[in-house]
């Protein structure tokens, strides 16, 4: 029983469906317990910050970084302490499913795919004021229209970032070799068990620790637990929203799209009922710099290959390519906080914050919410159903051609 419940639960991966719907849950508890989103990209630009203190700079003159702090350490702030435990949950579960195994690029070239496609998504990512967390899967219920255009800007920028992959620059040069498979080689049971436990003793520190972290600040031992969780999630259903936009756009699959819409339709009336408890939901810029940011994020991780989630566990599962992608992000977003005095005006502060529940009344804001998620939902249906009826066309053509050839030849002879 207890090697049915190990294998089920630590070994296979996770349903991604089920994963992000609870993750869409989870988020809405993490705002009511802590106020904050679910998001990584600001405190990811903190961290840059804080690389460019220890090298004498004063990044913290900075507006960008007035507007989103640099006070204290990763441990005095929500977004650090959750980010700390998303990376301890995510290596718990690697260890428990013995998933770690040191992976090297294959070219220079995907070294420098990697890193700049982060940077692009990551200077993207801070000129939207979040990535594909705080403007979208957080963002949108939320209820701030600035979401919904980044949202549709991204999807525009991962459609632009797929056509760009698909150039001959960017196809794998790998060569088949003579001398057939190699033998795959087993597990060793003892690394495997080792691992196991060790997986244990790193997800006990991490419970632990935010317990500790409770004694002085609850809700900041709260982010922490809530953030080992959403690393489980991540790692165990290989949660990427990059794969979700790439792989619709080049197979046609909308599996991780639809659990994506369906998440944030089951956040949206969780926000929902604690706006009307009196918590003030986010609500920023809704001007140019979301669809700039929208777009740039888009065309970056389908560069990269991953987003600002899908590298955190990637990399821990011995993925190199996106230790790159992760110091891309960190890189990027620190450049667009430089940057952010001489652009900040005329593409977002100038611009109104518009909250749907503001602009149509709570009801109107709900509803107009649910509508578009709808409409969504019906758009992803459509381009999935063209997708297919497109590619069946193509197959029914090359087989007529086929048959044709075939049919010319044999009156030729």
């Amino acid at each position: 029983m207890w090697l049915t419940f190990k294998n089920q639960f630590f070994i296979k991966f996770w349903s991604p469906f089920a994963a992000v719907i609870a993750a869409g849950i989870l988020s809405t508890y993490f705002f009511g317990l802590t106020g904050s989103l679910w998001a990584v990209t600001g405190e990811f630009t903190r961290w840059g910050g804080h690389i460019l203190q220890w090298f004498g700079a004063e990044p913290e003159s900075w507006q960008y970084f007035k507007i989103i702090g640099l006070q204290g350490t990763p441990l005095d702030r929500v977004g650090g302490v959750m980010i700390i435990g998303m990376f301890g949950g995510c290596l718990a579960a690697v260890l428990w499913a013995n998933n770690m195994k040191l992976r090297m690029p294959s070219s220079k070239k995907r070294i420098a795919q990697a890193l700049i496609g982060g940077m692009i998504a990551g200077f993207g990512a801070r000129l939207a004021m979040g990535c594909n967390l705080a403007a979208f899967f957080t963002g949108i219920p939320q209820f701030t229209l600035h979401a919904w255009i980044f949202a549709f800007a991204a999807a525009a920028g991962t459609y632009i970032g797929a056509k760009i992959t698909l150039l001959p620059f960017f196809r794998s040069t790998a060569t088949v070799k003579l001398g057939g498979l190699k033998k795959i080689a087993k597990p060793n049971p003892n690394q495997v068990q080792n691992r196991f436990r060790l997986g244990w003793v790193v997800f006990a520190a991490m419970i632990v620790g935010s317990l500790y972290i409770m004694q002085s600040s609850t809700k900041l031992g709260i982010a922490m637990l809530m953030g080992i969780i959403f690393g489980l999630l991540i790692e165990r259903a290989q949660i990427c929203f990059t794969s979700a936009f790439r792989d619709m756009w080049i197979t046609g699959r909308t599996h991780m799209a639809k659990a994506i819409i369906l998440g944030m339709a089951v956040s949206v009336i969780g926000i929902y009922s604690y706006v009307q408890l009196g918590m003030t939901p986010k609500t920023l810029w809704a001007g140019p710099n979301a669809v700039i940011g929208g777009l740039l994020f888009g065309i970056g991780i389908v560069i990269a290959g991953g987003c600002e989630t899908g590298w955190m566990y990637r990399a821990l599962e011995g993925q190199v390519h996106f230790w790159w992608v992760g110091l891309g992000n960190i890189i990027g977003a620190t450049i667009l906080a430089y940057y952010w005095d001489d652009i900040a005006a005329p593409l977002a502060t100038d611009w109104d914050k518009i909250n749907l529940l503001d602009l149509f009344g709570p009801l109107g804001g709900l509803g107009v919410t649910y509508l578009l998620l709808g409409l969504s939902f019906v758009l992803i249906l459509v381009w999935e159903q063209r997708f297919f009826k497109k590619q069946n066309s193509l197959k029914e053509a090359a087989l007529a051609n086929v048959a044709h050839q075939a049919e010319a030849a044999s009156v030729k002879g």
